[in-house]
């Protein structure tokens, strides 16, 4: 399949490059961030985009870049996206903002409606949306603690659940999302994840390791919820051994404790099921979901059993701008695409492509030590050859060098030693070959 025909502006899907990256334009918008924003926000790459469209994002030089990030898997079904273009248009020509705490509104019913219907399991459900995803994750913890009268909360290594003062405290890796922002929200617990390139151990046993440590350092009778990233995103992309996850939702189904799968990034499509759960057969509690549920928009959800989420009294759930009647509408389009518009078959697809070129990789260079995932969710791990350790120096350096050359990348995990690949399944497949060929060789030549 050549692609599909989606996306947002009509752009050439071509990679363009009429200036260096960065161009005389975008050093200029790079130094005017530097001079008026916080310094702590930082960006990948130093071009300011000007359109978006299938697979490339132009900057403001004229450069065309091919996207393999989707702004970290948000713009999944292509930016600007024509039925989501058209809903938002039509929504914000009617009213831009109630507070559906206020005066409620179809749109956010019906986004509820279709998270209650789309996600893994045939249970009564019920939804309540949010802004971003860690504010999903923060109400799952609030609604579970509720439910089950306990405090404590138990992530995994590699995890990441966000920048908020509690999702810091969920996230395992310090530099730079922990470091010098403490002291974090108490009764949060780490279990050792399934990490099959690094732990070698079969899912079995990594849960029986996993469970082994939840028992004897926090114990059932206190443990409100587990949550858990499917595939995990920042940490690495990291795909738990077969067996572990059920196992893992077993055991808390059996002593009264929630199970929070954390979709925001794995969620809608990208892995080529409309959730990562259902890759491994597994049916949450609560499941948490964001980036690409509004093609753009910012939006998220906490989405679960009713009895689950109805625990939580009125008034204790909410915000503001939670489930806004523009990003509502966003959503609606966006799901109406992901569901028939071919995009799970279609992430299938680019998962092949990236799974053949990158697996062709590696057989040829000891550098990359693994690869792994699943759909349009895949990464490669690069190691020293000789001693299989972490090669962080070698994955910055890739990354560089792709951008340099017009190729949007993204990096991840603990280490700081995996490249992510989270093209928009927009993206043609002459432009995906042609950014793959750009990262083979930034790898040769570093």
């Amino acid at each position: 399949m050549a692609g599909p025909t989606l996306g947002g502006p009509t752009l050439p899907q071509e990679r363009r490059l009429v200036t260096s990256i960065p161009g005389p334009r975008s050093q200029e918008l790079v130094d005017r961030k530097a001079a008026a924003v916080a310094a702590g926000v930082g960006h990948t790459a130093p071009v300011h985009a000007v359109a978006a469209g299938g697979g490339v994002i132009v900057d403001a030089d004229g450069n065309s870049l091919i996207d393999l990030g989707s702004g970290i898997a948000v713009t999944t079904i292509g930016n600007a996206h024509p039925k989501v273009v058209a809903a938002v248009q039509e929504q914000v020509a009617q009213f831009t903002h109630t507070c559906f705490m206020i005066a409620p509104y179809e749109s956010y019913v019906a986004v509820a409606e279709a998270l209650n219907r789309i996600t893994p399991g045939d249970h009564a459900k019920k939804s309540a949306l949010f802004n971003s995803g860690a504010e999903a994750v923060e109400n799952a913890v609030k609604i579970a603690r509720k439910f089950t009268g306990k405090q404590a909360v138990v992530a995994f290594d590699h995890g990441y659940h966000g920048r908020t003062n509690l999702t810091m405290a969920l996230t395992a890796k310090s530099m730079p999302y922990k470091s010098g922002f403490g002291p974090f929200a108490s009764e949060i617990y780490r279990a050792p994840l399934s990490y099959p390139f690094r732990d070698r151990l079969d899912g079995v046993m990594a849960a029986k390791k996993a469970i082994s440590v939840i028992e004897k350092q926090v114990g059932a009778d206190n443990l409100a919820a587990v949550i858990i990233e499917p595939i995990q995103g920042e940490g690495g992309f990291i795909v738990p051994a077969d067996g572990f996850l059920p196992a893992i939702a077993e055991w808390c189904r059996a002593n009264g404790v929630v199970f929070i799968a954390d979709e925001i990034q794995t969620g809608f499509a990208r892995t080529g099921e409309m959730f990562a759960s259902e890759v491994f057969g597994v049916v949450p509690d609560l499941i948490t979901t964001a980036k690409g549920i509004a093609g753009g928009l910012p939006l998220a959800a906490v989405t679960g059993r009713a009895e689950i989420m109805d625990a939580a009294h009125a008034g204790g759930l909410g915000g503001t701008y939670g489930g806004n009647p523009i990003a509502c509408a966003a959503a609606l389009a966006a799901i109406d695409v992901f569901e028939n518009d071919g995009m799970i078959e279609r992430a299938r697809e680019i998962g092949v492509i990236l799974t053949e070129r990158l697996g062709a990789l590696q057989a040829a260079d000891p550098r990359i030590g693994d690869v792994r995932g699943h759909g349009a969710m895949i990464a490669a791990e690069f190691v020293d050859p000789a001693t299989g350790e972490p090669d962080a120096s070698l994955t910055a350096a890739v990354a560089k060098a792709c951008i340099a050359q017009g190729v949007i990348v993204l990096t991840c995990g603990t280490y700081g030693n995996v490249i992510r690949f989270l093209p928009p399944l927009s993206i043609p497949d002459d432009l995906l070959h042609e950014g793959l060929d750009v990262v083979a060789a930034a790898l040769a030549a570093a």
